[in-house]
Order: C-alpha cells, then structure tokens, then sequence
C-alpha cells in the first residue's frame, strides 16, 4: 500500500519545489532504497516541463549502484532535452556498468535521442547493438530504430529495416513515408503509400500528413486528391494536421483556390498553423490582398500573429510590390512582440531590392545586429541585375565572397549584369573565377505530372520518348506566337552570338519543353483542365512572355511553380502582374 501511495503523490507532483519536497521524504523515510520509486521520482525530475534535469543528474549521482531504470529516466530527459547528444554519452557510460542491463526502452531513448541530434554513426551503432542483445524481435524498438534513420536522412538503411522487419505496425510504414517525402524521395513514398493500401494497412493521421507532403513537393495533384479523398471517407479531415497538410498540398500543387476552399469548409479550431499556411499559400500566388485580407482577421478571431505569420504577410507584399505596407509592418514587429529574425530581413530586403531602392534595402542588411546571412546579399545581387546596378551587384558580390560562399546562382547573375552592359571582359573574368573555383552552374529542371507519371526535363532535352513531337509541337507554338506578335527576348541571353543563335537557345528551354508536353496531353480535355508546371530555378523572362502569349492563342491556363513563387498564366496575362 505504501508503494502504490508513493507512486501516487509522484505523479501529483506538478511543481519543482514538490519534486524535491517527495526527494527529501524519500531520503528521510528510506523510500529512496526502493529502485522503482526512485526511477519514477527521477524520470518525474528528468523529463516533466516543470523538473530540472541537472537536479535528476544531481540525485543519479547519489544512487550507490544504479540499475537500469535510473539509468534510463536520466537518457530518456537528455534525449528530451536541448542537448540530445549528451544522451548517447550516457548511454555508452551504462555500457561499462556491471549492475545494470540495457533493455529496449534504453536503446528506444537513446534513438530518440540520435533522431534529434541527426547523429546518424550512433544510429548505426545502436542497430548493431539492439541484434546483438536479442532486441531486433522487438516491433516498437524497430519502428524507433527506422524513425531515426528516416530523421538522419539514412534512407537505405531506413528501407533495408523496414524490409527485414517481421512485424510491422502503422507507425514503421508511417516513419518510412514521412523520411521518404522528406528526403527527396517524394515519389517513393507515395509508391510506399500505394502499396500500404494494397496490403490492407490502415492509414491513419500521419499517413495521410505524410503522404499529402510528398505531394507538395512533387506537385502531384491527382494523388493529392485521392489522398485527400480518403481523409475524408475516413473522417480524418477534421484533423487540424491533416487539414493544414492538405491546405499546403493544394496550393503547392498550384490550386489555390481550393486550398482556401479547404480552409474555409474546416469546422474545428483552426491553429495558428493553419492560418499561417493559407495566408503564405495566397502570397506565394501573388494573391496578397487575400493574404493581407486573412492576416488581418487573425486577431479578430483571437489568434495572436507570430513570427511566421509576418513573414507570411511580408512575403505577400513582397510580391505585390507593396513597398509602403511591408515596411510598416516590418518596422512594427518588435512593437507586437516579434523579435525580427533573417528571414524578415530577407523579406524586406528583396521587397526593397525589387522596387529599386537598392540603398535603402543595403542600408538595412547594414544595420542588422545579427551577422547578415549571405542570402541577404543574394536578394541585393538579384536585385541589382533586374535593375542593371553594377555598383551595387559588385558591392554584394563582394561580400559574398568574403563570407565564402561559392553559390554557382551568384556568379552568373554577376555575369549576367557586365553581359548585358557589354562588358565581355569582366564577363569572362567572372567565368574564369567559376573555373578556377570548380563552381558548376545548376541546370534548368522542369516537372510536369501526365496521366499519374512525373516527366521531367532539362534545357535542350532529348531524352523524352516522344521529343520529336514535343519539339513539333515546340515549332507549331514558335510559329502561332509570332502571328500573335510574340518578340523573342534574345537580351535575355547573355552570350556574345548572333540574333539568330540567340533566338535558337531560348526555344528548348526545361519549361517550354514541359509545357509543350502538357499542351499535348491535354489535348481534346476541357478548356479547365491547366498545364502545371514545377520549375528547380526561376521562371527566365522569355518562358514568362512567351507562356502568356500560348495561355491566350491556346485558351489554356498555364501555371508554373518555380522556385519562388506560382505564375498562374491566363488569357495573355500572368498573376505576378509582371512584377517578379
């Protein structure tokens, strides 16, 4: 009796001073002896919001012989704690130990432990450990073992577990979609997902989080539908980390109308997640009165701002060009409670950079307490080749270079801006550094989803099977945009050639080889049906103009998602207002 009433004032204990209120009546009342009373008090000291971990070390040090559970409280609260590595340590010193043995839930902290501190060798060793212990029969050890190597970004090893396990439950399929959608691998997990239906698994919450991720970076709107499809048979829509999923999945696919249409057709709370998404998924669209109008009913709905909701609004106006808003607000964020953080500052900086006022937009990354992150002095090198300032491209490039950074994107625009002066000099000074330097220039890549297949393209691409008609098709769009008044953008190309040339290297671009592919596909589908399209770098200006002439001549809508915002082309105009 005496037990269970102990047991019962620990877990009553709901403060620091009551911790060590109950370790004194232990000490003095010899309830300290009994090893599982005082590996309850230390994983309550240990691991609770309200307890002190050096204390639970404090009291650890006391203990003559500790056992397996002592050991444990204390790896399992550094596991928890802003020092997960310190975990590990510990767990190699409960190695050496004589009185103890290590038993699953040691090694499950421990990998806990090596998932947040992404120490992927520990990962390794702890698998080794847990066969040799006659551990590996254990389907929770595994599953936490496969989620560490999921988090460290180890995926091979990830899917040689998940293959060797003998039982698997929905948190090991779970575990492995959610690294495979994070890892670049987004196509695997959905395939993972596909097969988890087929084998009769039920899916739950974070599956379908999971798998609604894998879509967002794949822009694969068909299986983000029938995922979505399934949440709702399964009455998992009304779960706020399914509805925010899906909320991002629809605007990342480029449907962004339906995003809000998710948003708005969500009944239960809303957090501020989801709020922060639907404002962020308006900006990136170029829709920042919506964005602004949705952060503005933020408090009216007793919902304080944080610090992703500015930057959402700040991303708004810095794609609509609302110089004057952003700046208030940007100005205005330690008066709300919000300390600015880089990527304000980015925000801001591009904002400024964009509408021309490169000294002012230097002035600020000039004044930043914290060391400037290069980023920053991108935003003012881009900035500077859209507004052909060489003084200020150089003073940016300069200190980039200082900072170390050999970005291949930093160069070429460096290079671009003395091309388009005619500098051709400097031009291959600049080269010469990327050679010297063994700086590789990154290649336009484009997606585009057709009948559920990804198909991906490169500048000048032929590896398609059907490129021969998808450059007819390229010829047959050459020809019909010329009638319309189409004038190739040959300034864009930055090389010292012929028109003619000029003319020839803009045409095969990744994204008019992709969109060229979908006006083919979509071919005989209804006037609805767009063609989407996911872009690894900026959309050129070029493909902008030439994607507006093709959305009028063609009558079919025409988004691009690249690697900063959506362009959503429609009847000869684009979203962005040409303001990019």
């Amino acid at each position: 009796m005496a037990r269970v009433y102990m047991e019962t004032l620990i877990q009553r204990c709901v403060t620091f001073s009551h911790i060590k209120e109950l370790h004194s009546h232990f000490l003095t009342a010899g309830h300290f002896q009994s090893s599982f009373l005082r590996s309850r008090l230390l994983d309550r000291c240990a691991v609770s919001p309200f307890g002190d971990l050096s204390f639970a070390v404090h009291i650890f040090r006391r203990i003559p012989k500790p056992l397996t559970n002592d050991w444990n409280a204390i790896i399992r609260g550094y596991a928890a704690s802003s020092k997960p590595s310190l975990a590990f340590s510990w767990y190699r010193s409960m190695l050496s130990q004589a009185s103890c043995r290590v038993d699953a839930l040691t090694c499950s902290f421990a990998l806990k432990a090596c998932a947040r501190a992404l120490c992927s060798s520990a990962t390794a060793q702890l698998h080794a450990q847990i066969k040799r212990r006659g551990l590996f029969e254990d389907a929770l050890l595994c599953t936490t073992l496969l989620d560490a190597y999921s988090k460290n970004g180890d995926l091979i090893s990830a899917h040689k577990l998940f293959d060797e396990m003998r039982v698997r439950d929905v948190a090991s399929w779970n575990a492995l979609i959610a690294g495979l959608a994070s890892g670049n691998r987004a196509h695997e997990a959905l395939e993972l997902y596909k097969r988890m239906e087929t084998e009769g698994v039920q899916r739950n919450e974070v599956t379908v989080v999971a798998a609604l991720g894998a879509c967002s970076h794949l822009g694969a709107i068909k299986e983000g539908k029938n995922i979505h499809g399934y949440a709702k048979d399964s009455n998992l829509d009304q779960n706020v980390f399914v509805c925010n999923a899906t909320i991002d999945m629809y605007t990342k696919c480029g449907f962004v109308d339906k995003a809000f249409q998710v948003f708005h057709q969500f009944t239960s709370k809303k957090s501020i997640v989801t709020w922060n998404t639907m404002i962020m998924g308006f900006a990136v669209h170029g829709e920042a009165h919506k964005a602004l109008e949705i952060f503005q009913k933020l408090e009216h709905n007793s919902i304080k701002p944080d610090d992703v909701s500015y930057l959402a609004a700040l991303t708004a106006c810095r794609h609509a060009g609302l110089v004057e808003y952003g700046t208030s607000i940007f100005n205005n964020l330690a008066c709300n409670g919000v300390e600015p953080n880089m990527k304000h500052y980015g925000c801001v900086v591009d904002l400024l950079g964009r509408a021309g006022m490169l000294r002012e937009a230097h002035d600020i990354i000039c004044s930043m307490s914290m060391v400037p992150d290069p980023i920053l002095w991108q935003s003012l090198l881009g900035a500077s080749e859209i507004h052909k300032n060489v003084e200020m491209a150089e003073i940016a490039s300069k200190k980039l270079i200082e900072l170390g950074v050999n970005n291949d994107g930093d160069f070429v625009l460096l290079s671009n801006i003395y091309a388009a002066q005619g500098r051709w000099k400097d031009v291959g000074r600049v080269r010469g550094d990327m050679e010297t330097k063994q700086v590789k220039k990154i290649p336009g890549l484009s997606y585009i989803e057709a009948q559920g297949t990804i198909h991906k393209f490169y500048n000048s691409d032929k590896s398609h099977q059907q490129w021969r008609k998808i450059y007819e098709k390229i010829d047959e769009i050459r020809f019909k945009i010329r009638e319309d008044g189409y004038v190739a953008q040959t300034g864009l190309v930055l090389h010292d050639i012929g028109e003619e040339e000029k003319e020839n290297a803009l045409c095969y671009h990744s994204e008019k080889l992709a969109v060229a592919y979908g006006l083919m596909m979509v071919e005989g589908a209804g006037g609805e049906t767009p063609v989407r399209v996911i872009k690894n770098l900026r959309i050129c200006g070029d493909c902008h103009v030439v994607f507006k002439h093709i959305s009028k001549i063609y009558m079919r809508e025409i988004i691009v998602r690249d690697r900063v915002r959506f362009h959503r082309f429609k009847d000869g105009s684009c979203s962005c207002k040409d303001y990019w």
